[in-house]
Order: structure tokens, then sequence, then C-alpha cells
């Protein structure tokens, strides 16, 4: 498969960073920036060196099958491993930019080890006072920033799938959050719900007795 062609690429960038006397390299990636509904996740890991799986690829990139296999197999095998989240009020407190970055910390937080370089998706993260490469892609670049997604996505999946029960006409145990059209027909009939994002839901038609300075607050 497509992941198998671009590892050895991501295992030379990481042994690269081993040479220059990196040790404990952590992948972050985010997932669930884009739904409506639900917290924002972000996963950590620290992948013990030469390992290497051979599925590892961006989380949106494999079937929820291979994500839902390999997400133990990395916890099993990774020297550390976490996943952090902000929380939908936090979402609005901050905005999605800076809640993102708070469920990363939260996430290197949990780690239990401090690691010595970050490799993040794209961009770097603010307010942690350690070196950091950020790659557009990055999560089909380094296996320790496709570890990250996958542990996260499962993760953060497996939670809209409990609270879903919670929740029947949402349908989040198939959209997971996201605005799909029965998500979006539900908030018209039944309004919002305590987790869902307010500030992402502006212009999203509500039943006529809510509006979104009376929704609730969020968990």
């Amino acid at each position: 498969m497509a992941s198998r062609e671009r590892l050895p690429g991501a295992a030379l960038r990481s042994e690269e960073l081993r040479a220059w006397g990196y040790r404990l390299l952590c992948g972050l990636d985010e997932v669930g920036r884009g739904a409506l509904a639900g917290p924002v996740a972000a996963g950590a890991v620290v992948l013990g060196e030469g390992l290497a799986l051979e599925e590892l690829d961006d989380s949106k990139l494999l079937s929820p099958r291979q994500r839902k296999r390999l997400a133990p197999q990395i916890r099993a095998l990774a020297a550390a491993s976490a996943v952090g989240y902000a929380q939908a009020r936090e979402i609005d407190r901050l905005g999605i930019v800076r809640a993102t970055g708070l469920a990363m910390r939260r996430a290197l937080r949990a780690l239990g080890v401090t690691p010595d370089h970050l490799l993040l998706d794209a961009f770097p993260l603010p307010g942690v006072d350690l070196p950091q490469v950020a790659r557009d892609k990055g999560d089909r670049l380094f296996q320790e920033i496709a570890a990250a997604s996958i542990i996260a996505k499962v993760e953060r999946d497996a939670l809209m799938e409990r609270i879903a029960s919670a929740f029947p006409a949402y349908d989040w145990d198939r959209n997971k959050g996201y605005g799909s059209p029965g998500h979006l027909q539900a908030i018209a009939s039944h309004g919002l719900t305590p987790w869902h994002r307010r500030s992402f839901c502006r212009g999203i038609a509500l039943p006529g007795d809510q509006s979104l300075g009376t929704a609730g607050h969020t968990p």
C-alpha cells in the first residue's frame, strides 16, 4: 500500500534527528478539528528507536478497521503515548486553533516522559520549549505523527459512539459529530446539546424556541 512506500522516507527523517542526538521523538496530531460536536483530540506518541509498523499512515487514509487494529499495537509498542482533549466549551472560548494547542499540551503532559523533540503536522506548537519540526502532510512523512493521528482518531471515535446513546437523534455513532445532513437536520429539529460547539453552529437552523444564547453549557 502507499504507506509502505512512504515509510522508508519517514524512518530516514527520524534517524537523521536521532543522529543529531535526539532520542525521544514525539509525534503530535489532532483529530475532530472541523466537527460541530464533541471535543478536539490530540494524540502524542513516542515510538521506540527502530520501531516500525508497516501499515502506519495518515489516519484519514486508513479504514476504521485498520485504525482499530493498529491503535492497540501502537499503544503496546510505543515508549509512551497519550491523548489529550479540549472540550466544546473551551473551543468556543478559545477558538479552534488555541483549543487544539491546549489539547496537544494536555497530551504531552499525560505522556509520562519528556520528549526531546516534537514532530507536528503543518504547524508548530506555541508555548512549549522544545525543538520542533512542523511539516505539511507530516502524518504522511513521519511515522510518529501517523501513530499519533491513529490513536487520537480511535479514542475520539469511541467517545462519540459512547455519548451517541444519550443523544440518538444526532447519529454521532456514524458521523462522529461532523456536519452530515442527518446531523444538521437533528439540530434543526432538536436544537443544540451540551456537546455542541456553539461557535461552529452559527447560521445553522435551530428550533424556534432555542437560540445560540440559551443552548446550555458544554461539558
